[in-house]
């Protein structure tokens, strides 16, 4: 059986976090601008089927000139690695909509794409890869990022909207990764949404999805989550994934706020919720709202759309205290957080879905997450939009990293990838003394 863990010697996107959680910054203390040109790291093209092709070979046919991209979903810095090597993930790879007889179809350009773990290391402005590890089943085979549940998530289609793709029970859409003690990874997916064990080769041990989730994997699944999270909103599921200091608990944040009741619910809610998830048990032992900005006075350029709020990384400080990175696509802006000081509603009315109001439309008698703004990252010059992965460096500095989504443009009419011109970047952002 092919090594699929084998050093990959291609240059390609990254980051650079490092020393965990030592790096606190004073409360009530953010940083604007600090210096003009941050240093920063560029993503080089590499074909996405030259990529996936040395880890599967002959998984991908025709990649339609698309690149590998995605890889600033999430990254992760293990305490006592050099300061210069990292761990990142995909997400679930290209894809897009088109418009076919009316109807707007989810399209996969490169169907067979496989979520895939990777290392990388930071040398003068790029990065290398120095092992991937393509997502797995419990048989080996590749998960995939199709869709699971068909009425869960929309129908997938090939490039050009006509022909209907299968779902796959295991299929995952990535956006948060850590790394245990133990060596074995931890994913955060927004079909479920769900929570992944995977063992050290990339190779999922389970799965852990809301109560009544109904679909099929090929890996032991087990329904632990609150039943809530059935209200997630479609593509909207979890997101931000870090794990406490000592390494007993995660905590997962869900995107956007649940479509609870309904999607109206959702489209002008400002909350959002957070999970604590004990590792040794293997339940959720803790959760928390979290309260969005108001989207006009965050970004002016959406203003009127309160569903461009969104959480995208989440980084642990120490045993209380979290990062949180709250965006749109065009502005970020990193908050810090006291789970000391909020509600823990796990349990509560707000986890069933006949409460009215909802917490989504009230969180009247609780006290939400209290912030502190860190960093403006709107300020730094440099930064990128739609960023989504956030690290400390070491105690002076931040970095943060964007998803480029593939690079996806507009395909042109041989079936080839007009490409976006939107580089994965990296961008060091010095902290506060």
């Amino acid at each position: 059986m092919t090594d699929r863990s084998f050093p990959y010697r291609t240059l390609i996107a990254g980051l650079a976090l490092a020393a965990g959680p030592a790096a606190v910054l004073a409360p009530g203390t953010a940083l604007a601008a600090s210096r003009p040109s941050p240093e920063s790291a560029t993503l080089p093209r590499i074909p996405l089927a030259r990529f996936q092709n040395g880890l599967l070979p002959g998984s991908v046919a025709d990649d339609h000139g698309v690149a590998l991209g995605g890889i600033g979903s999430d990254l992760f810095h293990e305490k006592g690695a050099p300061r210069d090597e990292f761990w990142a993930i995909t997400d679930r790879g290209p894809n897009g909509t088109v418009t076919v007889d009316g109807e707007d179809r989810t399209t996969f350009p490169v169907a067979s794409f496989d979520p895939t773990i990777v290392k990388l290391r930071v040398r003068k402005g790029t990065i290398k890869i120095t092992r991937a590890l393509p997502i797995t089943n419990a048989q080996g085979r590749p998960v995939t990022g199709l869709p699971n549940v068909e009425g869960r998530e929309s129908a997938p289609y090939t490039l050009d909207g006509k022909t209907r793709l299968a779902y796959n029970g295991d299929g995952i859409d990535s956006e948060g990764l850590v790394r245990t003690k133990d060596g074995d990874f931890w994913v955060a997916e927004e079909y479920g949404p769900s929570l992944l064990h995977l063992d050290r080769r990339g190779r999922v041990v389970e799965r852990y999805v809301p109560q009544g989730w109904t679909g099929k994997a090929g890996y032991p699944v087990k329904a632990v989550l609150p039943s809530i999270l059935n209200k997630r909103t479609e593509n909207r599921g979890f997101e931000g994934l870090t794990v406490s200091p000592d390494g007993k608990s995660l905590y997962v944040a869900v995107q956007s706020p649940l479509s609870n009741p309904d999607k109206s619910a959702y489209k002008k809610s400002r909350i959002a919720r957070v999970f604590r998830f004990d590792l040794r048990k293997g339940s959720v032992s803790g959760e928390y709202a979290y309260r969005f900005e108001d989207v006009c006075a965050f970004d002016p350029s959406d203003c009127g759309d309160q569903k461009e709020m969104k959480i995208s990384a989440l980084t642990a400080v120490n045993d209380h205290e979290l990062l949180v990175d709250e965006r749109t696509d065009n502005v970020a802006r990193i908050y810090r957080v006291d789970l000391r000081k909020a509600t823990d509603i796990l349990g509560m009315r707000w986890d069933d879905e006949r409460t009215t109001p909802s917490l989504e439309q009230s969180e009247s008698g609780i006290a939400p997450l209290p912030k502190t703004l860190a960093v403006d990252l709107g300020k730094v010059a440099g930064v990128p939009g739609k960023i989504e992965g956030v690290a400390l460096a070491d105690g002076r500095t931040l970095a943060v990293i964007n998803d480029n989504d593939f690079g996806l443009g507009t395909f042109g009419p041989d079936g080839r990838l007009v490409d976006s011109g939107v580089p994965t970047k990296l961008t060091y952002v010095p902290l506060p003394r």
